[in-house]
Formats: structure tokens, sequence, C-alpha cells
């Protein structure tokens, strides 16, 4: 069947991957039919949230082997599911395992595959964004169907579409063994305390101006007296070995788009900015009256950020009583 395709990642439970909503959502409004594709343990229970967001068909096996082996296997189901079908475009979220099956069902059709796209305005035609975000270019998708698109988190906003569930079609193909290669042999999750920084609707972001690893315990404490807020980092300490890699917001890291976004100590390099610049209020703090992220704030405060920080924090919890 013809149409936009989401390639959507699941867990156990069916949850699934925040990005292949965000692709769900758009690929509704192109005017063609959607279909997702979920494979691995929990795909058939996807079925409910993928119909709600725009999904009419869900394509899904919940073979174990797509989670045993890396890649391979689901780019060998999805090129054959393409093959029979032929969609006009299937869409990929920016995530380590999508990536790495968008690339290798490329080498299988030979077809146009563009990352990073921050837009698609139909199926042969998508936006990127160049020079760290400063220049919107369109882009032409030549070559045979399906076009592999990649898309940017956050590039467009999640919204369900009220629908019931998708009608699931199971996926029935069979694993060579000369697929089963890289295998995982665990899976580790790190412990937050807090919400995911993709979904947090406040995110506060330390870079050098905290001047050392333990004042980060300062944005903790400021996201513990607001409630429901993620802290991130700037690439310049987590380069440093501050805080892990995990932590990152910009152009090499996570892209947020938080409800508010607060800047500690942050310049406001355009790598940084790529990542959090569709927020809907910055605030920045830096003793640099000069600092880039200042052209950005919608509220801008000169000054010692370890100073300040604990202010507003202790303001916060006074508030709150």
């Amino acid at each position: 069947m013809p149409g936009v395709w989401v390639y959507a990642e699941v867990s156990p439970d069916g949850a699934v991957e925040p990005g292949a909503l965000e692709n769900l959502t758009k690929a509704r409004g192109l005017g063609s039919s959607v279909a997702a594709v979920a494979l691995g343990p929990g795909a058939t229970k996807a079925a409910e949230t993928a119909g709600r967001f725009g999904a009419e068909t869900l394509y899904a096996s919940d073979d174990q082997v797509f989670a045993d082996y890396i890649a391979q296997p689901a780019a060998h189901a999805l090129h054959q599911l393409v093959q029979q079908h032929q969609p006009e475009v299937v869409l990929f979220s920016l995530t380590y395992d999508s990536r790495d099956v968008a690339g290798r069902l490329q080498a299988k059709t030979g077809s146009t595959l563009m990352a990073n796209a921050t837009d698609l305005l139909g199926p042969d035609y998508a936006q990127t964004q160049i020079f760290g975000g400063s220049q919107i270019v369109d882009v032409t998708l030549p070559g045979p169907n399906p076009k592999l698109v990649i898309t940017r988190p956050k590039s467009f906003q999640a919204e369900p579409a009220g629908g019931g569930p998708a009608k699931v079609e199971p996926v029935q193909v069979e694993i060579p063994d000369e697929l089963k290669k890289a295998h995982r042999l665990e899976r580790q999750e790190q412990a937050a305390s807090g919400p995911k920084m993709e979904e947090a609707k406040v995110v506060i972001a330390g870079g050098r101006g905290l001047q050392q690893a333990e004042n980060f315990k300062l944005l903790d404490e400021l996201a513990a007296a607001l409630g429901n807020a993620a802290v991130g980092a700037s690439r310049a300490v987590v380069d440093a070995g501050w805080v892990p890699y995990a932590m990152q917001i910009g152009q090499t890291g996570k892209t947020v788009s938080p409800e508010l976004y607060i800047a500690v100590g942050i310049s406001g390099a355009i790598q940084h900015l790529v990542g959090m610049k569709t927020a809907k209020r910055i605030i920045a703090i830096n003793k640099d009256k000069d600092a880039p992220i200042f052209q950005y704030a919608d509220l801008g405060i000169v000054g010692d950020a370890l100073k300040i920080v604990p202010e507003i924090t202790a303001a916060i919890r006074a508030k709150k009583g």
C-alpha cells in the first residue's frame, strides 16, 4: 500500500519511542495513508498508541530476534515489507538503532537517504538546517521509492489524532543465520531522579560558568524546587568530564523544546543553540553581559550564577511554603 511509513521502536510493554510519535503526527498531515512498522517484543501492543497518533496499519512482529540482534534482522524484515507494499517514504527517528536500520535499508534499496531532516514537505521534498541552524535549506529527494528520511528530534510536535487502534498486520519473515551477528548481550538503564530531558517541561542546563563539576548540585536543587524539571549541560562541560554525555544538549547531543529553558553559565555557541532554541521561553544567567545567549533569551540575568541560582531556589521554596 503506497503512503508514508514510520519505523517505530518499541519497548516490551508496547510504549512507542517519542520520535516515532512525532513522525506519525507529521506523516498524517501529508495527505497519504499512514502505516507504522514495529519489530521486537511489545510490537503488537503498540497498536493502540500507533493508531491514536495516526497509523492506519501496524506491521508488527514480537519476535525476540529483533531485540537480540542489532539492526541486520530489522533491516532485512523492513526490506521485505517495502518490496511488497512499495511505500513512498519511510521516516526514522534520530536514535542509534533507527539510524543503523535506515542505513542498512538504503544499501538494500539503493534509494535516497536523508538524515537530520527538520521538515518533510512532500514525498520528494524535505528541509534541513545548516551552519548551526542559521540557514534552512529545501532538499529534493531524487531516485526510486521509498525515500528514507531520518528526522531531527522535536522537529514536529507529537499530537494524537484520536483514532482507534491500528490494524495489525503480522510480519512473518525468516531471518537468515548470517544476519544474526552483532548480539546484544545486556541492557542497562541509567537511573534518573526526574523526568527525561526530552520530555521535561523545564530544562536547566549548565555550562563552564559553573566553574566546577560539584556545582551542578545547584542545578539539581533548583530542578527539585521547580518540580518536573530536568538538568542538562553544554558540550564544553561534557568534554571536560563534569557530567555524562547523556546530559549534553546541542548539535551533537540532545534536542529539547521545553516550556522553559534556563541556561546557567552557558555562553550560547551556535552548536548549543541548535539543541534548545525552540524552547518557548528562555532564561539566561551569565556574568558576561555580551554572551551570545542573551540575544535569544526572553529574560537575561547578568551576574554570578553561583550566587544567583541558590537565591532563585530559596525564593521558589519559600513561595511553595
